[in-house]
């Protein structure tokens, strides 16, 4: 279970303390098990700040306590605050990152949901960076376009494969498995299945997507079809 820990102070001596911090990374880098550490400053109050530090595990962060660059370094920060610092125990016990459950949910109603329906998942204004098109696709009318387009060639669906998430944006490994139904770029439907991975960064606003990267195999995509070969 993940743990994290909440570590309360006061201090005017905020530089010096991310300069302290800043050590204690640079000290115990290859030994050291916290995954994330974030500082926070009261916005009613600059000396109060909170440091939350999160571990894969209570015991991993026992384990970090025991380094002893870790105790050498709490003692300097008892020396910077202006009382004793209170540490706060926790056992994650829910943890969303809800831009990325917005990524899955939209990569899990591709090839299923009604083209009228994607507006719900990306923004009026939204663009789509395609390699495959000669330039970025902007507005949802027109990736409901391209959305159908494909609709009419294939039955198909994503499998993600993997995820990742970082302050507004998703980074989404997917399979994407389909069914040639139509004509695809002058290819009459032949029915083969077919497959192709690829990897999508997508940027989100008020929790729907705005922006879209894509990467994927084409090429390979095309060779299934029988349009390429050796």
């Amino acid at each position: 279970m993940t743990f994290v820990q909440l570590i309360d102070c006061r201090t005017n001596r905020l530089d010096e303390m991310n300069r302290l911090l800043d050590s204690w990374v640079e000290q115990t880098k290859g030994r050291r098990t916290a995954t994330h550490a974030m500082v926070a400053k009261d916005r009613s109050d600059a000396s109060h700040l909170i440091e939350i530090v999160e571990f894969p595990s209570y015991e991993e962060a026992m384990r970090n306590s025991n380094l002893p660059e870790t105790d050498r370094i709490f003692q300097e920060m008892v020396a910077l605050c202006d009382e004793m610092p209170v540490f706060t125990d926790l056992d994650v016990v829910r943890d969303e990152q809800l831009n990325l459950l917005a990524a899955r949910s939209f990569f899990a109603a591709m090839g299923t949901m009604e083209p009228d329906r994607i507006g719900g998942h990306v923004t009026d204004d939204y663009v789509d960076h395609d390699p495959s098109y000669p330039k970025p696709v902007r507005g949802v009318d027109a990736v409901r376009e391209q959305y159908t387009e494909w609709l009419a060639s294939f039955d198909f669906g994503f499998r993600v494969d993997d995820q990742m998430a970082q302050d507004d944006r998703v980074c989404t490994r997917w399979t994407w498995v389909g069914r040639h139904k139509g004509d695809f770029m002058g290819i009459a439907a032949t029915g083969q299945d077919v497959t192709m991975e690829g990897t999508t960064w997508q940027r989100f606003r008020d929790g729907r997507i705005c922006e879209g990267w894509w990467t994927y195999d084409r090429a390979g995509l095309m060779e299934q079809l029988g349009v390429l070969g050796d």
